[in-house]
């Protein structure tokens, strides 16, 4: 195989490109073909196609996340780049679930939550039991782990 790839088939599953990947004998070839495998939004075009899909506004999911004002607007227009807590922080202002705060966390080149470190599981905890950021920094709090955001 030579890392070929139908044209009309992108975002294959990890392992049929990791598959792909080690039997090329041509990167070249490989990265020109499988091109569409590795095309990330921006982070700010990202969230905000989501408000559009979800009918949100931008200053209804900033005041959602507890991010300040300011640096949520420079997030959704793409002045500043979200650190992890940030993103996750936005996660909350969506309302979203695990998988989709992975995505989110993807999108913004931002390690996913890991259920092996305390705090990842907190957090992971409180988005699957539907906590907002309130309660989620409460929980935070109470195990004695660092808020969302640092504070």
């Amino acid at each position: 195989m030579d890392g070929t790839t139908r044209k009309d088939k992108a975002n294959s599953p990890t392992s049929v490109l990791l598959r792909r990947l080690f039997s090329t004998s041509n990167i070249e070839k490989f990265i020109k073909n499988n091109s569409k495998e590795w095309t990330t939004p921006q982070f700010h075009e990202y969230i905000s196609t989501l408000c559009v899909e979800l009918d949100l506004v931008p200053e209804q999911v900033i005041l959602q996340s507890a991010i300040e004002r300011t640096y949520g607007h420079q997030l959704f227009n793409g002045t500043r780049k979200p650190s992890r807590d940030k993103a996750i922080q936005l996660a909350f202002g969506f309302g979203m679930n695990v998988e989709d705060t992975q995505k989110l966390l993807q999108v913004g080149q931002k390690n996913p939550l890991y259920p092996r470190i305390k705090r990842d599981a907190a957090i992971l905890y409180c988005i699957n039991h539907h906590k907002d950021i309130y309660e989620t920094q409460s929980v935070l709090e109470i195990l004695g782990l660092t808020l969302l955001g640092g504070g």
